[in-house]
């Protein structure tokens, strides 16, 4: 199976987005005791566990796993 790579455009939406959420009171997916939305955003993009898609038009990008 081939995972999607991000481009920093996307990553940096989706940092966002999820930061937002969770600064508005969304469940962090991931167990870390507490830090900044934005900080628990990343580690949710790292673990891969953030509940967004990305929906492109056009040519997608990916990466040999």
């Amino acid at each position: 199976m081939s995972e999607i790579k991000l481009t920093r455009y996307e990553r940096a939406r989706l940092i966002g987005a999820r930061a937002l959420q969770i600064s508005l009171g969304a469940p962090v997916l991931i167990v870390i005791d507490k830090g900044e939305p934005i900080d628990l955003a990343m580690a949710e993009l790292e673990q891969g566990v953030i509940p967004i898609t990305v929906k492109r038009k056009g040519k997608e990008i990916k990466t040999a796993s």
